[in-house]
């Protein structure tokens, strides 16, 4: 079988924020580094990300410190984050963004011409620094630069399909040249995973077509621990109109400056749900109080909500705000004169690998960072907090990959297991009987979408279950590709994300059966309530006998706040 063999000291998988993080600091040790990306370089999902970047630099408000953000993300993570992880979030996450100025970032500005700082939704002080509302955008564009400044090595427009183990630690990773159709092996004396999410398992999503759980599935079949997999948070606005922009991103930026939500009736519905923070109230809430407006009958023409900000000064608008006012008038709504219709949307997953404060897996060599690992937030991601943590534990984890990487001899290749996965993938271009991909997967995403959603039943998860476990079966022999090319072949690429995508849905729906409580983002109708007798703990995934998805729980990793429910002042902060 012909394939190549490339040779790194680091190799990190994913382009986006963290992956992009981790390589700037992985190579200011002198060492090999690899970047490989499934998407262009650049255009990761990271770029989608508007509102902004939490960091306690007290810039707006002079109360704020990092023991406010500690005890926000806490809280608003319903109690069950790692709080090792999110003291190194909160302390570090100012320095981090410097760092992203240094790299020449540019952030808006207050009068005195300091980095200037709106509310976020639960946060108790104004405290996410922002660039307009493209704060991805312009993060991920510094970020591409400074690596291209630094001759780091890169590969985009390729399949990451399985990490290599020899002897208990991972050695590399096998890929498909999505442009050629070429197989090639990578080896490595560090990985860093930084993938990215799964929201394209489920109908309605913010996410990238190219988020599928790759991540999740590879560390997984490595036998990496994942955590919190059941936690999925749900924008509370999306757009719905027209259909090609459905789930499209509506920044909660919208809301931070001012953004009003009413339904058909007039009514500002939040003071039914929620009369203090209103429309700032943590994501959950606010996507479950839209959904439920919907769900009752007070939703507007289209299905959903109104999100309104024509009271502001048209140019705050469009200086604030400028994409929402682009993207809406692509569509026919000037916002500056009329409201929005939203509606929830699925965003972010809380949980992922299981990381220590360096990024370490639990596998030897296996680094992570970014979206793909769990833990630092729990059962609800604050807004503003993803984009801070990909550049906390990008740069973690990529220090910590560059000095593993100087300690080891460089590793050999388990031949056996690249043939046998670029036998799988062969494989799987030349079956023209079967169900196509694009079937399985639209099937998948309007059953997670409807069973194991906002709002979840113990019965529905269970049809969702067994529907998953028989895909499941079809997938080894029973999915189509008619396509021959091996270049840019959407059908043989789309039959590869399958499995992932399929194990990633097991995962969400399994732990959601088994937490029977409602905590977070995770609601379910039939367990209104949170339990924290029995349910204060994380769920872990791991891979079982035959490759099948054992759970299991573990007591959380506490800091300073010992058990749900405390107040601010009756914490022990250090001094």
């Amino acid at each position: 079988m012909g394939y190549e063999v490339v040779e790194t000291d680091v190799l990190v998988i994913g382009a986006g924020g963290a992956g992009c993080r981790a390589a700037i600091e992985a190579v200011k040790s002198n060492l090999d580094v690899l970047v490989v990306s499934k998407e262009i370089l650049g255009k990761a999902h990271t770029c989608m990300a508007e509102g902004g970047y939490n960091a306690a630099l007290a810039n707006v408000d002079a109360r704020d410190d990092w023991r406010w953000h500690f005890f926000d993300t806490v809280k608003g993570g319903a109690w069950i984050n790692n709080q090792v992880l999110v003291e190194h979030l909160v302390r570090e996450s100012a320095d981090a963004l410097y760092d992203l100025e240094e790299f020449g970032a540019v952030f808006d500005r207050t009068a005195e011409g300091k980095i200037n700082q709106r509310a976020f939704g639960k946060a108790s002080r104004d405290r996410t620094c922002f660039a307009g509302d493209r704060t991805g955008h312009e993060m991920m564009a510094t970020l591409v630069e400074e690596l291209r400044r630094t001759g780091v090595a890169f590969r985009d427009e390729v399949f990451m399909s399985r990490l290599l183990v020899r002897d208990g630690a991972v050695v590399g990773a096998t890929g498909l040249d999505l442009v050629r159709g070429d197989l090639f092996a990578v080896k490595a004396r560090s990985t860093v995973l930084a993938s990215g999410g799964a929201g394209r398992i489920y109908e309605v999503t913010t996410n990238a077509q190219g988020d599928t759980g790759d991540g999740f599935a590879m560390g997984f079949h490595a036998g990496a621990e994942l955590v919190d997999m059941e936690m999925v948070q749900f924008h509370p606005t999306g757009m719905i109109y027209p259909e090609s922009c459905l789930g499209v991103l509506v920044t909660e930026a919208v809301r931070a400056e001012g953004g009003r939500l009413f339904n058909k009736q007039g009514e500002r519905f939040m003071q039914r749900y929620n009369p203090k923070e209103m429309e700032l109230a943590g994501r959950d809430e606010v996507a479950r109080s839209i959904a439920t407006e919907i769900l009752e009958g007070r939703g507007t023409e289209r299905g959903g909500v109104y999100l309104d900000v024509s009271h502001l000064p048209p140019e705050v608008i469009e200086f604030r705000l400028p994409s929402m006012l682009e993207q809406f008038l692509k569509v026919g709504v000037d916002i500056r004169k009329e409201p929005m219709d939203v509606a929830p949307t699925t965003h972010h997953f809380m949980g992922g690998l299981i990381i220590d404060e360096e990024g370490q897996t639990a596998l030897k060599s296996l680094f992570a960072a970014g979206e793909v690992t769990g833990g630092v937030h729990g059962g609800n991601r604050l807004g503003g907090n993803a984009l801070a943590d990909t550049q906390v534990f990008g740069k973690r984890a990529g220090a910590a990959a560059a000095a593993h990487a100087k300690k080891v001899a460089s590793p050999f290749l388990p031949r056996d297991s690249v043939e046998e996965d670029f036998d799988r993938i062969n494989s799987q271009l030349d079956r023209r009987e079967g169900v196509p991909a694009s079937s399985v997967r639209k099937r998948l995403q309007s059953m997670m979408w409807n069973r194991v959603g906002i709002f979840r039943t113990e019965e529905r998860m269970q049809e969702a279950l067994k529907a998953i476990l028989e895909w499941k079966k079809l997938v080894p022999n029973g999915l189509s590709v008619r396509e021959r090319s091996r270049s840019y072949n959407k059908e043989w690429l789309e039959a590869l994300e399958i499995p992932n995508m399929l194990l990633v849905a097991e995962m969400v729906t399994r732990g959601a059966v088994m937490r029977k409580e409602s905590r977070g983002a995770h609601f379910r109708r039939d367990y209104p309530k949170p339990d924290d007798v029995n349910w204060f703990r994380n769920i872990t995934y791991r891979v079982g006998e035959g490759g099948s998805v054992e759970l299991g729980t573990r007591p959380i990793t506490t800091r300073y706040i010992p058990k749900s429910g405390m107040d601010f002042n009756a914490i022990n902060w250090p001094a």
